[in-house]
């Protein structure tokens, strides 16, 4: 099986700081996700948007970088979302592990950037 290479991009957009995600994760990408978290950090806007559609793939060392930010979100009283659709790969580690229920998730970036429907609480 081929992997799929990863790639993390950011950027600004209104008030929020987007990250958006695709590819295959595991140990090997995990200082792709770090550094997207520490430029969050940096920039401290309001929300970050994590865009995982285009997650094929994710270990259990992604699963860690996702709780990874949202401790470090929390910390700082920002709000963090991750934007699916997600792959049903990802969307069976989030659920499998119990996690999804403790992220903030929206169907679109306009949803998520606007606080819409979510399916997780994030609390």
């Amino acid at each position: 099986m081929s992997r799929s290479p990863a790639r993390v991009h950011v950027r600004a957009e209104r008030d929020a700081f987007v990250v958006v995600v695709s590819g295959d994760f595991d140990t090997d990408e995990r200082d792709l996700l770090d550094a997207a978290w520490d430029e969050a950090d940096e920039r401290a806007l309001p929300t970050t948007a994590v865009e995982l559609s285009g997650v094929t793939f994710g270990d259990s060392s992604f699963l860690d970088a996702l709780l990874r930010a949202r401790q470090r979100h929390r910390a700082a009283r920002r709000r963090l979302v991750l934007i699916g659709p997600l792959h049903p790969r990802v969307l069976l580690l989030l659920t499998v592990t119990k996690v999804l229920e403790h992220f903030e998730v929206a169907e679109s970036l306009t949803g998520g950037l606007e606080g819409g429907p979510h399916s997780g609480t994030g609390r």
